[in-house]
């Protein structure tokens, strides 16, 4: 009797603690979906304290034929560099996101513009990315990993 009114009393708990659990899944997607408008738009207005600020300190960067940028000042100086292009233009789109539990990912497209180095020409480049977030101690989500992945063939344009 005594291991039933235990076995009783441990599920009990269980099923009030599942009943407390509250499933913010749709809310975090839909955090992620709007910080990723907003990004954007930030990218595309070229603002670039704005822009880095998506970023958690440790996060990772990786574009193509670069080596991997650690860190966000590592990422703010390099994408500093890359938005001082009188051409440059960069938007994404997100396509799927997913979030479970403090981590989530987007994956979209993306197109970018910059100066061709052989001519000085605008060139775009179209392809899709990957974005990690992770949810920091504020509550708040950045990216903790970022790659994009060009459509182009190898050797571009």
């Amino acid at each position: 009797m005594l291991k039933f009114m235990l076995l009783t009393g441990c599920v009990g708990l269980m099923a009030m603690t599942m009943a407390c659990t509250k499933d913010t899944s749709v809310a975090d997607t839909q955090t992620i979906k709007d910080k990723e408008v907003a990004w954007s738009k930030d990218a595309g207005a070229k603002d670039m304290a704005k822009f880095a600020s998506y970023y958690a300190d440790d996060a990772t960067l990786m574009l193509p034929n670069e080596p991997i940028l650690h860190g966000a000042s590592n990422i703010k100086a390099a994408m500093s560099a890359i938005m001082q292009d009188k051409n440059f233009a960069l938007s994404w789109e997100s396509q799927k996101i997913e979030v479970s539990g403090d981590l989530g990912y987007s994956q979209g497209t993306y197109s970018m513009t910059m100066s061709d180095p052989k001519t000085g020409a605008p060139a775009t480049d179209k392809g899709k990315y990957l974005t990690v977030f992770k949810r920091q101690a504020d509550a708040t989500w950045k990216a903790i990993e970022d790659i994009i992945n060009s459509d182009l063939p190898a050797g571009g344009n």
